[in-house]
């Protein structure tokens, strides 16, 4: 075998993949048929449950190290600072909706990280090569024959075309996902043609905007900046990552609009933008400084799940998976997590540690959790639709959010915890993200994020005693054994959790391994050692 593990894409979530199967001892290569990373900008953040996944891997600070200058605003909108770790944020925009998210104190569960696309593949592909990931730029994704041994890749490079041979393919190559194609995994979903969207990079005239950044309107409206807002017209919103410039989002219902193939400009983002206001904005062009400006429009908004997630020894990721178009952003959100999920199931599976059985649980976890991303898409774009009934709904909508109960559904589905994994059956955390516990470890005080940035199995022992010692021996290879004081209240007496962060076992006492090995089994295979 050439590797344990061909990775065919190499943006955000074919990056963090290879790192995370690299963590987990895998062979891994990644085809990228891009040179360098691609210049356009694309995502300008992550939202939810995945800023606290990176920060337990230690990637958090090299990804928010960027955020200085101009992007205060974005910090202070959000969350006031960032500090070392992530911080639940003070608002957010859902629907058009404005959370106030403080209502819910400690229960708050929503994080934003805002770093650029480009930073986090930067991020990521240093970090993946760091562990010994081969990155292969330049190459391309050709075609695929799988037997019962492997995945043959035919690979086309620089020099011309080559093969690989691995244990298994993941596709990580975009909602045209080449990988899929070829192994005849379908994308059914739906197309709709309603809303016409347009994005562009545009400058603002500063008379337009309060000193806090809000955009004033004829009416004297204040719409503020990182949120969606509906009006009788339509929507739009409008950020600024980049001094001076602000990127500029309006959504038409019915609109008439020439297709995505014909150049947009930024005369048609004016344009779109007074009649979604309804009073003209005097939008202009950014510099003309070589800087790849967004302009875009669109008029197919796609809503798609891949159906299977796994085709024998191939699997589809994040884009490849699954799409969501128009509300929500939730795509880069999902897929790395997906991608965290499946590498250490990957890794231990090609080490001969666990049954291929276990990568089973990949689509079972997370085709679901995309499922449910897919409706809340739906359930936003009805709410943001223009007419009297929508207004009427809204209205009913708005009272539910002054509820806590419903404002914390909302939120924990925003941020991706609104669905427990199969496993959640039981204990209130089994089956869900461990809490980052405050722990004293070896006369230090630690949070458990610092013990989690090496993606292994971890069986944390907070009363000590002998008994889980000795029941969690066999896996002593692959389980690591960490006896520590917790500094929380309420802290189970111990917890057995996936390299992913979620709890896998919860001790019913003290010192009481009842169900441990069964745990232990399921996830992490059979032993190999014995005590």
């Amino acid at each position: 075998m050439d590797a344990d593990v061909v990775i065919s894409g190499g943006g955000p979530t074919g990056l963090l993949l290879a790192a995370e199967l690299r963590l987990g001892g895998a062979r891994v290569v990644v085809l990228e048929r891009r040179a360098e990373p691609d210049p356009v900008p694309r995502a300008n953040g992550l939202v939810g449950q995945v800023v606290t996944v990176l920060y337990r891997r230690g990637l958090y600070r090299a990804l928010a190290r960027h955020d200085r200058g101009p992007r205060a605003l974005v910090r202070r909108w959000f969350t006031g600072s960032l500090g070392d770790r992530p911080r639940p944020v003070r608002g957010f925009s859902h629907a058009g909706f404005r959370l106030d998210l403080r209502r819910l104190r400690d229960a708050n569960p929503l994080h934003v990280l805002a770093v650029p696309q480009r930073r986090m593949e930067q991020v990521f592909e240093r970090h993946a090569r760091g562990l010994g990931a081969d990155v292969r730029r330049g190459h391309t994704f050709a075609g695929l024959a799988q037997d019962g041994d492997g995945v043959t890749v035919e690979v086309d490079g620089p020099d011309g075309r080559y093969r690989l041979r691995a244990a298994y393919l993941v596709g990580c190559d975009g909602s045209h996902s080449a990988v899929r194609k070829a192994a005849g995994i379908g994308f059914p979903g739906e197309t709709s043609r309603e809303v016409v969207i347009r994005m562009a990079h545009v400058v603002l005239p500063r008379a337009a905007l309060t000193p806090a950044g809000a955009l004033r309107a004829a009416d004297g409206t204040a719409y503020r900046p990182y949120q969606l807002h509906r009006t009788a017209h339509g929507a739009f919103s409008f950020a600024s990552f980049i001094p001076g410039v602000h990127v500029l989002s309006t959504h038409e219902w019915d609109a008439a609009a020439p297709g995505e193939q014909v150049p947009m400009s930024v005369a048609e983002a004016r344009t779109s933008l007074s009649r979604v206001v309804g009073a003209d904005v005097p939008v202009a062009e950014p510099p003309s400084d070589g800087r790849p400006w967004i302009l875009r429009r669109l008029t197919d908004r796609n809503n798609r799940l891949a159906d299977p997630y796994r085709a024998g020894r191939v699997f589809v990721v994040g884009d490849a998976a699954h799409v969501f178009a128009g509300f929500g952003g939730s795509n880069l959100n999902l897929g790395l997590q997906d991608a965290v999920n499946l590498a250490w199931k990957l890794a231990l599976v090609t080490r001969g540690l666990a049954p291929d059985a276990l990568l089973d649980t990949y689509a079972a976890e997370r085709r679901p959790q995309a499922r449910r991303a897919l409706d809340r898409t739906r359930e936003q774009a009805e709410l943001m639709a223009p007419g009297d009934e929508v207004t009427a709904r809204r209205e009913r909508y708005a009272a539910r959010l002054r509820e806590p109960g419903f404002l914390r559904e909302v939120a924990d589905a925003v941020a991706g915890l609104d669905l427990p994994y199969p496993m959640g059956q039981g204990p209130a955390l089994l089956g869900r993200m461990a809490p980052d516990l405050r722990l004293t470890h070896d006369g230090r005080r630690i949070r458990l994020a610092s013990l989690q940035h090496g993606a292994r199995p971890l069986l944390l022992d907070l009363t000590g005693g002998s008994a889980l010692a000795a029941a969690a021996a066999p896996w002593r290879d692959r389980v690591d054994l960490v006896r520590a004081t917790p500094r929380d209240p309420g802290t189970p007496p111990a917890l057995l959790i996936r390299p992913d962060g979620y709890v896998a076992w919860t001790s019913p006492a003290p010192d009481d391994p009842t169900g441990l090995t069964d745990a232990v089994t399921t996830w992490f295979g059979p032993p190999r050692t014995t005590p």
